[in-house]
């Protein structure tokens, strides 16, 4: 039995304590290996809830910028459109009053004709173009 205790127990108990010590650290490696994939977990989940915490805001800004631009086009339209109808408004009367005075020198044509008529003889618009102005106003 000494042979056995002195020769082959200890390369055993050597080869047990070897394989029990690396075991041992085989199961430390796994916990740590736990732990650090929790770590990354944790910090892969703060950085998914970052990320859609910037999109939101992106998001809403773009949201924000798209009701501004809305508002800044409708009262570009609005101010245009007044504009438009002002200038259609100008050229209206313009137009009303370039027509009231054709008609009145047409009328007052017709009234020098119908009164050199009357009288029987011409009447000169040139010499008479006061009395003329004065018909046309009146009329």
């Amino acid at each position: 039995m000494n042979i056995t205790m002195k020769w082959i127990w200890p390369p055993i108990l050597s080869a047990m304590d070897e394989r029990q010590r690396k075991i041992a650290q085989g199961l430390a490696a796994a916990e740590e290996g736990e732990k650090e994939l929790s770590q990354a977990r944790d910090k892969a989940d703060a950085i998914i809830r970052e990320a859609r915490e910037r999109a939101n805001q992106i998001i809403d800004h773009a949201q924000h910028r798209a009701n501004e631009l809305i508002e800044q086009s409708k009262g570009t339209a609005n101010a245009e459109g007044a504009r438009i109808l002002a200038s259609a408004q100008q050229q209206i009367e313009l137009d009303t009053t370039r027509a009231k005075e054709s008609l009145r020198r047409e009328v007052a044509g017709i009234a020098v004709g119908a009164a050199s008529k009357l009288l029987g003889r011409e009447i000169d618009p040139r010499t008479h173009a006061d009395l003329l102005d004065k018909l046309a106003t009146q009329i």
